[in-house]
């Protein structure tokens, strides 16, 4: 072997450690952003002023004269339709972030599954955000698992959450759920994982509202 190729064969041994330690580092950040977003606790959605009172139970409302209207929502669903959220006005949307890789998530799928059904013809539309899903596959297989048969939008790196005004809703808060009045404003959030009766209880004031 000529000196010029050991010297070669050196510099490659020397950046191999490097470029693995790079892509180690690189893996445990995205392990740790979904980490830190599939949460069931009640992480803060950031500062802003949303008026936002939060509750005994975990869940925030806002008054009625109080609530800011919810952003534009509109895009590719993971079925592979469009969806646009002011198709809806006039009705209460309850839209729920989640992810496939959430376990919270598939612990209260079941129970949107079936709050959805129940109030379907009451003028409630559920709505999904899948979010940070590497593949549509996945977030399909979950639905398919689970029941879900109302839409959800594919926003894969987060950038619908971004729309909403800032302390709404934050992506280390995952799963989190809002409900939007007929008037198309935020009127309820639960950043953590919801069980049925809470799923209810935060709908229920909302749909009395004339």
């Amino acid at each position: 072997m000529s000196a010029a190729s050991r010297a070669l064969t050196r510099s490659s041994a020397r950046f191999r450690p490097r470029r693995a330690a790079l892509t180690t580092a690189a893996g445990g950040a995205v392990a740790a952003l979904l980490l830190s977003a599939c949460t069931s606790g009640g992480a803060s959605g950031g500062g802003g002023d949303t008026n936002f009172v939060m509750g005994k139970d975990g869940i925030s409302t806002v008054e009625p004269g109080k609530r800011d209207e919810a952003p534009d929502l509109s895009g590719k669903t993971v079925a592979g339709g469009q969806l646009d959220l002011r198709s809806y006005r006039g009705k209460i949307v309850v839209l729920n972030v989640w992810g496939s890789w959430c376990s919270p998530c598939r612990a209260e799928a079941p129970g949107f599954q079936k709050v959805s059904a129940d109030l379907k013809g009451r003028g409630v539309q559920f709505v999904g955000i899948n979010t940070l899903d590497t593949s549509n596959k996945n977030a399909l297989a979950f639905e398919k698992h689970q029941g879900i048969t109302y839409p959800s939008l594919s926003d894969p790196k987060g950038k619908l959450l971004l729309r909403f005004k800032k302390g709404t809703l934050s992506l280390q808060a995952i799963p989190s759920t809002l409900v939007i009045d007929r008037k198309g404003k935020i009127a309820a959030r639960s950043l953590a994982a919801l069980s049925e009766e809470k799923l209810r209880s935060m709908i229920s004031p909302v749909l009395a509202e004339k």
